[in-house]
C-alpha cells in the first residue's frame, strides 16, 4: 500500500510538530485523542471503549469537515481487542459509513503501532463490518492482505 505520511501538513491536518498521535481534538463538543495517518488519502484515528456504540451518522460528519481537516478526512473509530487485533468502523469522507476501507484499515494499524497498542513488523487484524484485513506496518511500507471476492457484473449499452 505503500509508506504511511505522518507529517501533519502533507496528510493534510492542521496540528503543529512532527506527526499527530494520541493528541486532543474537540469535535461537537466532546475531545477525542486522535492519531493522524495519510495513506494517500487523509485519515483521523481514535481509539474509543465501543465503536459499534457510537451515533455515526452524528459523529462522523462533525469530524470529515472539522477545520483541523482542510481537505476533509475518513475518520476510523476503534476498540482495542488485544495485542496486534482491532475493531474499527470508518466513515469515509463523501460516502458516509462503509463497510470496508483497506486504507482505513491500513492507517489504523499504523496508528495501533503508534500509540503502542500493535507491534511493528507483525501481522495486525483489523475486524471491520465487511471482514477481517491483515496489516503489517514497517517504516518503509504498508503491506494489506485480505480476500477478493467477485460482486457485480453488468452491461451498459453506450
Amino acid at each position: 500500500m505503500g509508506a504511511a505520511e505522518l507529517a501533519p501538513a502533507r496528510i493534510p491536518a492542521a496540528f503543529a510538530g512532527e506527526r499527530v498521535v494520541n493528541a486532543p481534538l474537540d469535535v461537537n463538543g466532546t475531545q477525542y485523542r486522535v492519531t493522524c495517518v495519510s495513506m494517500g488519502n487523509p485519515h483521523c484515528i481514535t481509539f474509543v471503549e465501543d465503536p459499534y456504540a457510537l451515533d455515526l451518522e452524528k459523529i462522523g460528519p462533525a469530524f470529515e469537515h472539522h477545520p483541523a481537516f482542510p481537505e476533509r478526512v475518513n475518520t476510523e473509530f476503534v476498540r482495542v481487542d488485544g495485542k496486534n487485533e482491532l475493531t474499527m468502523r470508518v466513515w469515509e469522507r463523501g460516502s458516509g459509513e462503509t463497510w470496508a476501507c483497506g486504507t482505513g484499515a491500513c492507517a489504523v494499524a499504523v496508528a495501533g503501532v503508534l500509540n503502542g497498542f500493535c507491534e511493528a513488523g507483525a501481522d495486525i487484524t483489523v475486524h471491520l463490518r465487511g471482514g477481517d484485513l491483515t496489516i503489517r506496518y514497517t517504516p518503509n511500507a504498508v503491506f494489506m492482505t485480505g480476500p477478493a471476492a467477485f460482486a457485480f457484473t453488468g452491461e451498459v449499452e453506450i
